[in-house]
């Protein structure tokens, strides 16, 4: 006869063993692909665009940190790993990233579903200087589209198809009705900077910037790009002493006394035409290639556009 203590004692082996094949079934199915689906985005202007579009149906990671400089920044081995496990990676190139893009393709070889924004958007090439001087990257895709907001238009609704074809368990319902609200927001803001630009006479329409980022803005709202204080499409290059001259006397040949400078990058190369003009030259900060910190002037890519609208129209008009 089993007595009251062989019992228990079975009982108690019995509930351990339940408890030993629960945990074991619940550690399988956390490491048998039932991570939630993730997006990863390179950029932090191309991540505030993909997390309009998404909301809440997946994950998203930026890469990117605020004020960042999209040519320089580099990435962890943990967010290298990061871009091999996303369902989607969403990334500027032309390229922007220059030091991420070796990471996007070995995510696309491993298997990864990518987007390259940029060369779907009918990107233009960098042009010669107002002045007739050379340009470095003469004849290269410009990788900054996103000054023109109707390019953005069209690449906020691939990325929503995107989103919709390789992120498995979104609801295509939420995602297309988030890309249309965004679409209307950025149809608000191309009206909303045309009539900001229209107050700005065609003589006083040249743009002076530290380097060559607002081609697509010139092109699309009726601006001519007098040159830049970097020669190139990129930060990384520096100036030299005949770009300098070459600069400051098509400025003062067109009349120029307004220069854009980035916000998050050093102002010095303005300060230096500033000197050689004789003071007489306006350095504007513009949020040109980054985000910011929340509550910091440009934390979305709407509230960039009209921080930078409105400075372009006060510099331009001596507001």
């Amino acid at each position: 006869m089993t007595t009251p203590k062989r019992t228990v004692l079975r009982l108690r082996r019995l509930l351990l063993t339940l408890l030993a094949l629960a945990f074991a079934a619940t550690a399988t199915a956390c490491t048998s692909g039932d991570d939630p689906p993730r997006v990863v985005v390179t950029t932090n202007i191309l991540g505030d665009i993909t997390q309009k579009i998404l909301g809440d149906e997946a994950e998203i990671t930026v890469l990117m940190k605020p004020n960042a400089d999209p040519h320089s920044f580099g990435l962890s081995a943990i967010q290298a790993a990061e871009l091999e496990r996303a369902d989607l990676v969403v990334f500027n190139g032309l390229g922007l990233e220059e030091n991420v893009l070796r990471h996007v393709d070995a995510a696309r070889d491993a298997g990864v579903a990518t987007f390259e924004a940029g060369k779907a958007v009918n990107p233009l090439t960098f042009q010669a200087r107002d002045d007739g001087g050379p340009e470095a990257e003469t004849g290269q895709p410009d990788p900054h589209f996103w000054t023109d907001p109707n390019r953005v238009r069209k690449a906020a609704g691939l990325i929503a198809d995107e989103i919709v074809e390789h992120v498995d368990g979104v609801d295509e319902k939420v995602v297309r009705d988030n890309a249309a609200r965004y679409n209307e927001q950025l149809a608000d803001l191309i009206t909303w900077m045309e009539k900001s630009f229209d107050r700005i006479p065609e003589e006083r329409r040249a743009l002076v910037t530290n380097h060559h980022v607002f081609g697509y803005l010139a092109d699309r709202f009726g601006f001519r790009v007098v040159g830049a204080v970097i020669p190139s499409g990129t930060t990384l290059a520096s100036p030299s002493s005949s770009d300098l001259r070459s600069l400051t006397q098509a400025m003062r040949e067109a009349r120029v006394r307004t220069v854009f400078a980035d916000s998050s990058q050093p102002n010095r190369l303005a300060e230096v035409l500033r000197t050689e003009l004789g003071g007489q030259v306006r350095v504007v900060e513009l949020y040109s290639e980054s985000l910011t910190d929340k509550g910091k002037g440009a934390d979305t890519y709407l509230q960039m556009m009209r921080a930078n609208t409105t400075a372009m129209a006060d510099g331009l008009t001596g507001n």
